[in-house]
């Protein structure tokens, strides 16, 4: 991955991503997080696995990313795009949609 790709996945990411590291790391250590999303085998939820991924990247000086690092990134930035679009109607606050989303590092009700 050449540094333009680079930029630009940062770039993405930090749109997507809008939870703080220490923010999303509390969030990870609720209930409410471990309960949502898809078991892989493991008794941990994809989406709670890449928000231990997220907090670490966001911990990592940026010259020390690896490639590895931008495509986890990558996957981050698409999961959230899909997941905002399939918003369901109503009230979100204390959804299993806004938690699943919180888990990979995106509130929906965050402002900014």
């Amino acid at each position: 991955m050449d540094d333009e790709e680079r930029t630009e996945v940062a770039r993405d990411y930090a749109d997507a991503v809008n939870m703080a590291p220490k923010e999303l790391e509390d969030w990870l250590g609720t209930d409410e997080s471990r309960a949502v999303g898809h078991k892989d085998g493991g008794g941990e939820s994809v989406g709670h696995r890449s928000g231990r991924r997220i907090v670490e990247i966001a911990r990592t000086k940026k010259a020390d990313l690896t490639d590895d690092d931008y495509a986890h990134m990558r996957k981050v930035i698409g999961y959230v795009h899909r997941h905002l679009a399939q918003r369901p109607s109503g009230d979100v606050d204390d959804s299993a949609w806004r938690y699943s989303l919180m888990n990979w590092g995106h509130d929906p009700l965050e402002r900014g």
